[in-house]
C-alpha cells in the first residue's frame, strides 16, 4: 500500500530546464517512480546532450525547444505536449538563472531578467498547465524550485534572492487559489549540492567550501540524487493534503547558526 502512494506510473511530468544538474536529478527520480518525462530548454545542443545523458541512465525523455518566459510559445508548446505525449500531470518549474553581482553594481536589465526567468516563468508555465488540469478535472501537482535564498540573503545574489523569495510567496498563493481544483502546489528549497557547476568552489581549498562545511550540520555537500525523494513525495498521491509549503533539502543549514571552531 505504501509503495502505491509514491507510484507515478501513467503520469506525465514536465521538468523545465531539466537538461542538467538538479533538474536532471529530479526528472530521473520521477522517471524511476514511473512517470513519463518531458523536458524543455532554449538551447538545442543542451537538449541533444541531455537526451543522451538520460538514455545512459535508462530514461526515455521527450524534448521541446521553447522559452518559459514567452507566453505565446508556452501556450503553443504545452498544446503540442498534450497532443504528442499527453496532458501534464506534474509540472516542475526548475528553469532559472542567477547573476552574482552586488546590487550597487547591478544593471536594472539584469535584475529584471532574473525576476522574469525565476518568477514570471513559473507563473506563465503554471497558469497554462493548470488551465488544462482544471478543464480535465484531473487535479495535479506543481513543484516550484525555490532556494535557501527564499529565506536568507547573501552577498551578490540580491536579484536571485528577490526572485526566489517571490517564488516562495507565489507558491503559497497558487496553493491557496488552486486547492479547490485538487491541485497541490509546493516548493523545494535546495541547499548546496555537488554538481558540475559547483565543482570549482568545492576544490582546492576554496573559502566557500570551508563556509559550507562550517554552516552545514551534515558537514558535506548534497548529492543531487538526494532531491529525488522529496520530488517524488510532492509529485505523488502521498502529498495530496500537503500544499503551499517549501521543503528545504539543505543538510540542516537553515536550522543553525553554524559551528564554532571548537565544534568542527
Amino acid at each position: 500500500m505504501s509503495e502505491k502512494l509514491f507510484d507515478l506510473s501513467g503520469k506525465i511530468a514536465l521538468v523545465t530546464g531539466g537538461t542538467h544538474g538538479l533538474g536532471m536529478a529530479i526528472a530521473t527520480g520521477l522517471a524511476n517512480a514511473g512517470a513519463k518525462i518531458v523536458i524543455n530548454d532554449i538551447f538545442p545542443e543542451k537538449l541533444e546532450n541531455a537526451k543522451k545523458e538520460y538514455a545512459s541512465k535508462g530514461v526515455d525523455v521527450t524534448t521541446y525547444l521553447f522559452d518559459v518566459t514567452d507566453e505565446k510559445a508556452v501556450d503553443e508548446y504545452i498544446g503540442k505536449i498534450e497532443k504528442e505525449v499527453g496532458p501534464v500531470d506534474i509540472l516542475v518549474n526548475n528553469a532559472g538563472i542567477i547573476k552574482r553581482t552586488p546590487l550597487l553594481e547591478m544593471e536594472v536589465d539584469d535584475f529584471e531578467q532574473v525576476l522574469k526567468i525565476d518568477v514570471t516563468g513559473p507563473f506563465i508555465m503554471s497558469k497554462r498547465v493548470v488551465k488544462s488540469m482544471v478543464d480535465r478535472k484531473s487535479g495535479g501537482k506543481i513543484i516550484n524550485m525555490c532556494s535557501m535564498m527564499s529565506e536568507v540573503g547573501r552577498h551578490s545574489v540580491g536579484a536571485y534572492a528577490a526572485a526566489k523569495g517571490g517564488l516562495k510567496m507565489l507558491t503559497k498563493n497558487m496553493a491557496t487559489e488552486w486547492a479547490k481544483y485538487n491541485i497541490q502546489v509546493n516548493g523545494i528549497g535546495p541547499g548546496y549540492f555537488a554538481t558540475a557547476q559547483t565543482a570549482p568552489i568545492r576544490e582546492g581549498g576554496h573559502p566557500f567550501n570551508e563556509l559550507i562545511m562550517t554552516r552545514t550540520p551534515a558537514n558535506r555537500w548534497g548529492d543531487p540524487d538526494e532531491l529525488q525523494g522529496t520530488a517524488i513525495y510532492l509529485a505523488s498521491k502521498a502529498s495530496d493534503f500537503v500544499t503551499g509549503i517549501v521543503v528545504y533539502v539543505d543538510g540542516g543549514i537553515l536550522a543553525t547558526l553554524g559551528k564554532t571552531k571548537l565544534e568542527q
